[in-house]
């Protein structure tokens, strides 16, 4: 299977690391509009091949990560395949856009987040009306690889793109804020991110992995009078779950 990649900024630099490392890098190739000191040791450090706009026309599934204000004037000019499977993660340009310009492709939407640098992506997917049964299996196998996807209708989209995408940076406060706190307590900084990361995936993978609703898991480390329940009580008081709130409801915007 060749794999294209359109765009190498950080999504798409993030999609390309993800794919490496489950597919050959000698079958991914990268369109990008100016090449750099930066993407050439990118290129040299996973081995993937920079693509001319000719080069497209041989690959089996096309990643969309450019930018959206750019983007249909980019693909207008790509000699694609009829069998070329379209994956677009170019927020702002509707599926329907891209079905114009590739009547016969099957095209699909996505909103994937930075962690499918890393294989642990939460990847929303738009259910799509138009891509065949096979094409849709195809690009599922593909994605699948890069994290968890999540298949929602055109109208959930945007909420879960913005929990999924924006959330990573919400934890990453979090994540911060636990190691300047164990910091402050006399512990090292190394050991304190460490401790946090850790932690946090831990805690992610205990829900994820039993199903089990979060406000049971925190009543279940919450004992009478101990210091967890003084702690979550202390995070009520300084208005710790309204802020997430007003966050997500921001960022959706």
């Amino acid at each position: 299977m060749k794999i294209g990649i359109l765009g190498a900024g950080s999504m798409g630099s993030a999609i390309i690391r993800g794919l490496t490392t489950n597919y050959d890098a000698d079958h991914i190739f990268v369109k990008i509009h100016h090449e750099s000191a930066a993407l050439a040791s990118f290129q040299k450090e996973l081995g993937f091949h920079f693509a001319e706009t000719a080069t497209l026309s041989e690959v089996d599934i096309l990643f969309v990560a450019t930018p959206a204000p750019t983007t249909l004037t980019i693909l207008k000019d790509l000699p694609l395949a009829s069998h070329t499977i379209i994956i677009s993660a170019a927020q702002g340009v509707a599926p329907a856009e891209i079905q114009k310009l590739f009547p016969q492709n099957s095209v699909l939407a996505i909103i994937p987040n930075i962690p499918v640098a890393v294989n642990a992506g939460t990847i929303a997917l738009e259910r799509s009306q138009t891509a065949t049964p096979k094409d849709q299996q195809t690009a599922m196998k593909v994605l699948s690889s890069l994290g968890s996807v999540n298949t929602v209708a055109a109208e959930q989209l945007g909420i879960l793109g913005t929990v999924a995408g924006c959330g990573p940076a919400f934890v990453d406060i979090f994540l911060s804020a636990l190691a300047d706190s164990a910091v402050q307590n006399g512990l090292d900084r190394k050991t304190a991110y460490q401790v946090a990361a850790s932690m946090v995936a831990g805690s992610a993978k205990m829900a994820l992995t039993t199903g089990t609703n979060p406000a049971i898991l925190k009543d279940q480390v919450t004992s009478p009078g101990g210091s967890t329940i003084k702690g979550v009580l202390a995070l009520d008081r300084h208005g710790f779950s309204n802020a997430v709130n007003e966050a997500i409801n921001a960022a959706n915007e």
